[in-house]
């Protein structure tokens, strides 16, 4: 690494305002991530601290290319080259972690916290199972992984307990990847990325290829997870932010590389402070009655070029759409057959 890589970036982000629950489980201070190779070095995390209480999901959110995954792979501890880590510490059970990867030695370094202290639960998780193998072998290798004594037995017995704390169906670990539905792929996958109880798990775009459906029963398995002492906590990264608005303690945004505001999940969802935290807010698309209303308008053409698509009797546009009378009602079964007509 160069002198000029070490002095890349500028003042560090705003600080944490702390957990919202119980006592502090992990602190990360001033991490600085940059990628390298080419002309010019790019900061892709500029001084980012933030602190996660004991039990605590954080949700992580912003915008594509923020540098959130930059930041999860950082805390987790498995970042490699073009990604380097010019400075920061993950402070967890008493224990100062340097997070820097400026040396070859300190991937080995970090080797003993990866998976058992904190957990990657990456994007394409669904890809990481091998179509040839079934899920039992994958069980086994992540055992070996960590301990190279773990039988074959000793690593099913560990997964079966876990899937049945879970209520999950333990016939899966016979099962090759495509026998699986998505969801189910995706929740066998959080499973064996915790197998060793880390303290900390960084679930990075977790739901962002399921259904809603299947979203809810990840969602309710990671809680399920935090609640019988799995994991310790867990930081949410995604920009699906309905779903951090109801999964997360506390919401932190991020942008270029930087957090701009961190707060309470309801409080900073409906009055945040900075002004990019509303904005991403804003884009959120929200299917109230006049939204809903009017696209049933637009739709069956009750709209005409100009006219304002509102119901006469309606003038405030405050009425249901969907309620049990009226044009709109009719209207939109007409359009439904219509569409369904070969």
């Amino acid at each position: 690494m160069t002198d000029e890589r070490m002095s890349t970036g500028d003042a560090p982000s705003r600080a944490d305002d702390g957990p919202a629950r119980g006592s502090t489980l992990a602190r990360a201070r001033n991490i600085r991530c940059v990628y390298g190779g080419g002309e010019e070095d790019f900061t892709a995390v500029d001084g980012v601290s933030l602190q996660l209480g004991d039990g605590e999901i954080l949700g992580l959110a912003g915008e594509s290319g923020c540098g959130k995954t930059t930041l999860g792979n950082a805390l987790s501890m498995i970042a490699t080259p073009p990604l380097y880590v010019l400075s920061g510490t993950l402070e967890i059970d008493g224990e100062e972690i340097d997070l820097s990867t400026l040396h070859a030695s300190d991937l080995t370094r970090h080797r003993p916290y990866r998976g058992r202290t904190v957990a990657m639960l990456p994007q394409g998780a669904m890809n990481s199972i091998s179509p040839t193998l079934r899920i039992s072998s994958l069980v086994k290798d992540v055992m070996r992984a960590h301990d190279p004594k773990v039988t074959k037995d000793e690593a099913l017995d560990v997964a079966r307990e876990r899937l049945t704390m879970l209520e999950m169906p333990v016939r899966v670990l016979d099962s090759y990847a495509h026998q699986l539905s998505g969801g189910m792929k995706q929740r066998m996958i959080t499973v064996i990325s915790t197998l060793q109880n880390p303290r900390l798990l960084i679930a990075d775009e977790p739901t962002s290829a399921l259904d809603v459906s299947s979203q809810r029963m990840l969602v309710e398995m990671l809680l399920a997870m935090v609640e019988q002492g799995i994991m310790s906590g867990v930081i949410f990264v995604t920009h699906d932010l309905p779903v951090l608005s109801q999964v997360s303690d506390r919401l932190a945004i991020m942008n270029a590389g930087r957090l701009v505001e961190t707060g309470p999940t309801r409080r900073l969802v409906e009055d945040p402070q900075h002004e990019y935290t509303r904005t991403l807010l804003s884009s959120v698309l929200d299917p109230s009655h006049e939204t809903r209303r009017r696209g049933v308008a637009r739709r069956t053409g009750h709209a005409a070029a100009g006219a304002d698509p509102r119901d006469p009797a309606d003038p405030s546009g405050t009425a249901d759409p969907s309620g049990p009378a009226g044009p709109a009602t009719t209207a939109t079964t007409t359009s439904t057959e219509e569409v369904g007509t070969p």
